[in-house]
């Protein structure tokens, strides 16, 4: 099947119903394409599977920069459907952003609270329970590989899709890493704002394309996670998946990115790179 580039502000995907969604989340999805809108034009290529929708099912990204979950709430409204994030407890828990992100319908994960098998099985239980697509980043963080290529990434995404039997697709997207730098891990002051604000600002006046494409079911078939080494043939096929379908969205860019982040660090290597 060969997917059609769509027209920015056409949209010919079937819609969920505003009562799937909670108001506060349908209020900050439309904040967030008016501040996606200011700063450049998203293209669309692909389709959620239809067959999917109102089922739990991991949406897994690759992750280029700190604008990218923005155009990705963005794109995946337009596609129709709200997704919701899996979130950690810090963020939960914090003044007025935590109690925004709970009554949004994000889901709890209590990283640091308990051991590791515990919020394994926490996070895959409120996973099951879930009727709506959760946006995952398999890499946990911005990619530091030179070319901005995909890094190795866990299998915690893995794990939860075998151990839940959760359909998982995928998302590829370019782009977004043009609309504000990296950064710096730590803000200490004004010179750590500044380089953010900069590049923001010339976002909006070059107004960069984020492409984004929304790839078909990962086939898991035969892979269970009693199984050793399952979870990483798992893992493998989902960043394939997402690698393959980031091949087009940058064939002008096949090495490295045109656009220079220097804030950015480079120190990784992907074992997913064409």
């Amino acid at each position: 099947m060969v997917a059609l580039r769509s027209h920015a502000e056409q949209s010919t995907r079937r819609r969920v119903k505003a009562i799937d969604t909670p108001l506060v989340w349908r209020i900050g999805i439309w904040i967030d394409r008016a501040l996606v809108r200011s700063v450049g034009r998203i293209e669309i290529t692909g389709e959620f599977p239809p067959e999917l929708r109102g089922r739990p099912v991991l949406v897994a990204a690759n992750h280029i920069g700190m604008f990218d979950p923005f155009v990705l709430i963005a794109a995946c409204a337009k596609a129709g459907f709200p997704p919701r994030f899996m979130l950690t407890a810090g963020l939960l828990d914090a003044p007025v952003l935590g109690a925004f992100l709970r009554k949004s319908g994000h889901l709890r994960v209590d990283r640091g609270k308990a051991n590791v098998a515990e919020a394994f099985n926490r996070a895959t239980e409120a996973l099951g329970e879930a009727r709506i697509p959760l946006l995952v980043y398999p890499e946990g963080r911005v990619s530091r590989e030179p070319g901005l290529w995909p890094e190795r990434g866990k299998t915690g995404v893995a794990r939860m899709a075998l151990a839940g039997d959760v359909p998982v697709v995928t998302i590829s997207q370019w782009g977004a890493h043009e609309a504000v730098y990296w950064g710096s891990e730590v803000v200490s002051g004004w010179k750590d704002v500044k380089p953010l604000l900069f590049s923001f600002f010339r976002a909006m006046r070059d107004r960069p394309v984020f492409r984004v494409h929304f790839g078909p079911r990962v086939d898991l078939s035969g892979l269970t996670l009693d199984k050793p080494g399952d979870a990483m043939r798992a893992h493998t096929r989902i960043m394939q998946a997402i690698t393959a379908d980031l091949i087009p969205l940058r064939a002008d860019e096949p090495d490295t990115p045109k656009f220079h982040d220097p804030t950015r660090p480079c120190d990784s290597k992907s074992p997913w790179r064409p």
